[in-house]
């Protein structure tokens, strides 16, 4: 895994350079998931999945960890404006992912 994709990610996410869908408000709402919990489980993100042929930009799962809640955040990056897009994040499920909550079961 390219880690100047990560650090690039981590860097807007400190500067602020972020932009967040329509789609993303409305499920963060839905998912009772603050922003904030986004931003401040910063240091802890990892990217589990790379989606380098997403529709409008490449984008990337990532895992973070805010306090003691995991929550799976897709991030488009905008290398070309220096800032990314927030997709959509949710709370991953033991049915659909591992143990560590990063590895994607099989169908």
């Amino acid at each position: 895994m390219d880690n100047r994709v990560l650090d690039f990610i981590k860097s807007c996410v400190r500067r602020r350079r972020i932009y967040w869908t329509y789609h993303v408000n409305m499920r963060l709402k839905g998912r009772s998931i603050k922003r904030e919990k986004i931003i401040s489980s910063v240091d802890t993100y990892e990217i589990i999945e790379e989606y380098p042929e997403d529709r409008f930009l490449p984008s990337y799962l990532i895992y973070a960890e805010y306090e003691k809640e995991v929550i799976h955040v897709q991030i488009g990056t905008d290398l070309e404006n220096d800032s990314i897009t927030i997709i959509t994040a949710y709370r991953p499920s033991f049915d659909k992912w591992g143990k560590d909550l990063k590895t994607r079961r099989k169908k």
